[in-house]
């Protein structure tokens, strides 16, 4: 009998799977940051930091009350972010990245060179830049009305199967944070992590998941990694699922 990716984790666990330690793995910084970059860190991140604090009523955090609040997992270089904000300036989003890099890339632009201290911020986004599960843990009970992880790291060796934000020890912390009737999307053009998606998802009770499209829905934003994906003739999927009414 051929033995599942969750059923060998649970395995060699030897016991029920439990959400993944709060602990980052990969890199947080690449090469050293030039002068233009560390200014955004220093200078433009702190006016855009989603504190802590903050998670008690996310609404709050932002300069004008929202309709809704969504969540970014991972960002990358922050043009999925970007469009989204844009397309939805009555939606209050948090963009969530650790990596220094990425943190640039998405900084850079929001801010113009020379006025990293002093251009007016945008009202509507707000930026966690710690792990999204210690931010997902810390918000209220159906606080986010909508969450995106787009193109995650795969981690395709079998040994980190649990270093995947897709995994059965998040789906009751990522669950808990949405309300009923949210949408939880997913995008990725890897194999392994495509496989490993339908797999860990048909094994919940707690979204709908239907049959993911294979061509970008229209209202979903592209990404450079998805172009990257495309050029190099990798077919990506995009996955809407649904968080279930009173589970």
């Amino acid at each position: 009998m051929v033995r599942t990716a969750i059923e060998e984790e649970a395995e060699s666990s030897s016991v029920t799977l439990k959400p993944p330690a709060i602990r980052l793995y990969g890199r947080q910084r690449g090469h050293p940051l030039r002068p233009r970059q560390q200014r955004l860190i220093d200078e433009s991140l702190p006016r855009m930091r989603f504190a802590l604090s903050d998670a008690t009523s996310p609404a709050d955090a932002f300069d004008v009350r929202p309709e809704q609040v969504w969540l970014e997992v991972g960002f990358g270089g922050g043009e999925h972010t970007a469009a989204q904000i844009a397309a939805h300036p009555q939606v209050g989003y948090i963009a969530s990245e650790v990596f220094e890099n990425g943190l640039c890339s998405l900084l850079g632009r929001l801010f113009p060179e020379g006025e990293e201290a002093t251009a007016p911020s945008p009202p509507m986004l707000r930026i966690w830049d710690e792990d999204a599960r210690e931010l997902l843990a810390a918000l209220p009970e159906a606080s986010l009305d909508r969450l995106f992880l787009m193109f995650p790291d795969p981690w395709p060796k079998a040994r980190h199967t649990k270093r995947r934000f897709v995994h059965p020890g998040n789906l009751p912390l990522v669950a808990r944070a949405l309300k009923p009737g949210a949408v939880w999307r997913v995008a990725s053009d890897d194999p392994t992590y495509q496989n490993w998606v339908e797999e860990v998802m048909a094994a919940q009770t707690l979204f709908d998941v239907a049959a993911p499209a294979t061509t970008r829905p229209d209202d979903w934003a592209p990404t450079r990694y998805e172009a990257k994906a495309l050029a190099a003739g990798r077919q990506p999927l995009y996955w809407s699922f649904t968080r279930l009414q009173g589970v």
